[in-house]
């Protein structure tokens, strides 16, 4: 199974990311047969400060009137933000099916026209915030990547040019599955040149205390072992239902080691042009606290990242 060919929802603030986010999203769907939508938020802030029972009624009139004229303008600024988006991807000889525009809270408000739509892809731009930055406020992508019902790509530095290289990073989950068939599909339609990674671990205190780990290198030795005879079992396992449904697959790659960060550098090394993985969808508490694979993968990965859930 496959999610393409589908409905995809590019979602654009006018920005430099914005804009690579929208030609790789118009490559996708004139690859893939899928129909393309354009979405683009605005907001207001408030005006002044707030309204009291106190405050005569000419304050609260005038108020009201300053927030409309807000209102009308900020519509009016974002409309032709998304008009002139929409013209750039038809110039670029792309179709667009629907421009929509969105006000609010930009992030609930994107998952939920995926949600109208019955988006099978959301594809968005990512600026790539710090660490303190992002934890603090979060962001747009890292909402979306969490809450979306259906995948979502994030672009950031460079759009995807196929043919490319594609790493897919498994674990063995129904998630996985389906980013694997999906990026297999990809490649074929797009002649791109599909790779695997497996990564196994070792238990935590491998890496918070990995001088008590010296102290027994017997037992170190055949914690590695152990992992690798697994890894690399569970790769090949992968690959073969990969290739029995017809697939190619030019590079298989077993790692041990921090999942987020052997994916990361691999892509490097490689010089892929795209990475999928599959995700849960953690709640946001536990994504907060703990992070995951792919929230860390979109932060960190500086090739576009396809995150796909069931």
């Amino acid at each position: 199974m496959s999610i393409f060919p589908a409905k995809i929802l590019v979602a654009t603030d006018g920005s430099k990311e914005a804009e690579l986010a929208a030609r790789t999203a118009t490559d996708l769907a004139q690859k893939t047969g899928s129909e393309l939508h354009v979405v683009h938020g605005f907001g207001i802030a408030p005006v002044g400060p707030p309204v009291y029972p106190e405050a005569t009624e000419l304050q609260s009139v005038e108020r009201e009137a300053e927030v409309e004229r807000l209102q009308r303008s900020s519509e009016h600024r974002a409309q032709e933000v998304l008009e002139a988006e929409v013209q750039k991807i038809r110039s670029a000889g792309g179709t667009v099916a629907q421009g929509h525009l969105i006000e609010g809270r930009v992030a609930p408000e994107i998952v939920a026209v995926a949600e109208e739509i019955g988006a099978g892809l959301i594809v968005m731009g990512s600026r790539g915030r710090g660490g303190i930055r992002r934890a603090l406020m979060g962001s747009v992508s890292d909402s979306v990547v969490q809450h979306a019902h259906c995948p979502v790509m994030v672009v950031r530095a460079d759009p995807i040019v196929f043919p490319a290289k594609i790493l897919v990073a498994s674990d063995g989950s129904r998630e996985a599955e389906l980013a694997s068939s999906s990026a297999a599909d990809l490649a074929e339609r797009t002649g791109s040149e599909l790779h695997f990674v497996y990564v196994g671990h070792l238990p935590p205190v491998f890496y918070e205390s990995p001088g008590a780990w010296a102290l027994d290198p017997d037992l170190q030795r055949r914690m590695q072992e152990r992992v690798e005879e697994e890894v690399g079992t569970r790769l090949n396992e992968q690959v073969q239902r990969v290739r029995e449904a017809g697939g190619e697959v030019a590079g298989t790659h077993a790692r041990v080691g921090r999942p987020d960060a052997e994916i990361v550098g691999l892509a490097g090394e490689l010089g892929a042009g795209l990475i999928v993985l599959g995700s849960r969808g953690l709640g946001p508490l536990r994504s907060a606290l703990m992070g995951s694979v792919s929230d860390s993968v979109v932060r960190h990965a500086r090739c576009p990242v396809l995150v796909v859930r069931d």
